[in-house]
């Protein structure tokens, strides 16, 4: 039986994905340097900055002494996004309400940095759900690794088969399988939803309570 849920954050809880991709690409534009829209989807998806900076040297010769200045440059763009457009969503506010009163611990794992992670759930007044934030700092391998996720079922006190994991990127995927949790793929936000996830939660077997 399922004792905890674990969330993706970006194309998960919230629609980021394409916040992630103008704030990189609005700050790679200053080193005429750039991802474009079929690499972004086949290749960087789901990969933090960092990694996707270390493919672009590799593919597009981008200067590594500048990776640590566009990275904070990116960032700093991404806030900026952030703070304008990131809002509280009803469904994801019932789905983790709803599970909370189940007994279900939460938690977050992102290949976001922390920052972003707290203020994304802190703007969609989701944090208040969550039990653990897990981000790509508090880690040695992002994901695909599945480094992530099983640190977060260590500190959730939980086993793989006794949590559930939602991921909607190829990355994210091989992460929470490898990590051997069971895992609702989403195509989208909008797939987050409570009978989504308390049908899948049913099909597994069932609450822990």
């Amino acid at each position: 039986m399922i004792k905890s849920v674990v969330f993706d954050m970006d194309g998960v809880l919230i629609d980021a994905k394409e916040w992630h991709y103008d704030a990189l690409n609005r700050a790679l534009a200053l080193f005429g340097s750039g991802i474009s829209r079929a690499d972004h989807l086949t290749t960087f998806d789901g990969l933090p900055t960092r990694r996707k900076l270390e493919l672009l040297s590799v593919t597009d010769g981008l200067p590594k002494r500048l990776h640590g200045f566009i990275n904070d440059l990116k960032q700093s763009y991404t806030m900026e996004i952030v703070s304008v457009r990131c809002k509280p969503t009803f469904n994801h506010q019932y789905a983790l309400s709803e599970l909370k009163a189940r007994g279900m611990k939460l938690a977050v794992a992102s290949n976001s940095i922390r920052k972003s992670v707290e203020a994304m759930m802190e703007f969609s007044h989701l944090r208040e759900h969550l039990d653990l934030l897990i981000s790509n700092q508090d880690v040695s391998k992002a994901k695909p690794d599945p480094e992530m996720y099983l640190k977060a079922m260590d500190k959730l006190g939980t086993n793989p088969d006794e949590t559930l994991i939602l991921e909607d990127n190829e990355h994210g995927i091989m992460a929470a399988r490898s990590s051997g949790a069971h895992v609702l793929v989403v195509k989208d936000v909008s797939d987050v939803n409570f009978p989504n996830i308390d049908r899948k939660i049913k099909e597994i077997g069932g609450y822990s309570q």
